[in-house]
C-alpha cells in the first residue's frame, strides 16, 4: 500500500516508494497550505542570515538574529520534520543523513524520477504518446479522460506547457467517427480557447449518457413488444382475430 495516510488534512501523505509523482504533487499542496515559506526553504535551501563586515558578507551569529530571521531560518527544520514524517522507514533512511530539506527533496526526486537526462527521455516518450493519442475501440469517455489526463499531468510535471485550446482540439480529434456530429456541434458553438478540458469532457459525457439512455429505452421497447406479441399469439380473440359468425 503506497499511501497509508489521508485521514486528516493535518497529516502529510505517507510515501512508501511507489507512485512518487502523485505523492510529490500532494506534498507540495500540503506544504504550501502550511506556509509558503516552508516550500521556499525546500526549493532554495535553508535561510542563513548574513551581515556585512569589512565589505564582506558573513553568516550572522544566531544571537543577533531578528525575530523575522529566526522564523525564516526555522522553516528548514519545519520542512525537514514534515518530510521525514511523510516517509516510510526505507525512504527515511535514504535521506536521513542530509543536512537540509533541499538535499532530501533532491535525492528523492533523482531516485524516483531520474536524472535530467532520464526526465528528458521520459518527456519525449510521453510527447509521442500524446501526439498519437486516440480513443480505443469500446472505450468509454471516462476511460479516455483518465488516460488523457494521466499523460497531460505527467508532461506538465516534467515542464511541458499546454493552453486550453490545444488540449480541447486534441480531445475532439482523438474521438472516433461515431462522435463526429457531437464534435462538430461543440466546435461550432463553444469557445475552445477558454473552456477547460474538464468542462469539455463533461459535455461529451452528457452525450454518452444520453446515447446510453436511448439504447436502453430501445431495448426495453423491443422487449415489451416481444412480450405483447407473444401474448397476442396465446390469446388470438383478445388481439383482434376474426370472430366466428
Amino acid at each position: 500500500m503506497p499511501f497509508g495516510e489521508g485521514v486528516s488534512i493535518n497529516r502529510p501523505p505517507l510515501f512508501c516508494g511507489v507512485n512518487y509523482q502523485f505523492w510529490k504533487v500532494r506534498m507540495k499542496i500540503f506544504i504550501h497550505s502550511t506556509d509558503k515559506g516552508i516550500w521556499e526553504s525546500i526549493e532554495n535551501g535553508p535561510f542563513i542570515p548574513q551581515v556585512k563586515r569589512d565589505e564582506v558578507f558573513v553568516d550572522k551569529p544566531s544571537s543577533e538574529w531578528t525575530e523575522a530571521e529566526n522564523k525564516k531560518a526555522k522553516f528548514d527544520w519545519i520542512a525537514k520534520n514534515i518530510i521525514t514524517f511523510a516517509l516510510s522507514c526505507d525512504e527515511f533512511f535514504r535521506v536521513s543523513q542530509c543536512s537540509s530539506t533541499k538535499d532530501m527533496w533532491d535525492i528523492l526526486e533523482v531516485t524516483h524520477e531520474g536524472t535530467t537526462d532520464v526526465k528528458r527521455a521520459r518527456k519525449h516518450a510521453l510527447i509521442q504518446e500524446y501526439e498519437l493519442f486516440l480513443m480505443q475501440k469500446g472505450e468509454s469517455i471516462c476511460d479516455v479522460q483518465k488516460r488523457f489526463s494521466h499523460i497531460v499531468n505527467h508532461l506538465m510535471s516534467l515542464g511541458k506547457m499546454f493552453d486550453e485550446e490545444e488540449l480541447n482540439i486534441k480531445i475532439l480529434k482523438c474521438l472516433d467517427r461515431t462522435w463526429q456530429p457531437k464534435v462538430t456541434t461543440i466546435s461550432e458553438s463553444k469557445d475552445l480557447t477558454s473552456m477547460s478540458i474538464t468542462s469539455l469532457f463533461g459535455k461529451i459525457r452528457e452525450q454518452e449518457l444520453e446515447i446510453h439512455r436511448l439504447v436502453v429505452q430501445e431495448s426495453e421497447d423491443k422487449h415489451n413488444k416481444s412480450i405483447a406479441l407473444k401474448a397476442c399469439k396465446q390469446q388470438p380473440d383478445s388481439c383482434g382475430s376474426e370472430e366466428e359468425t
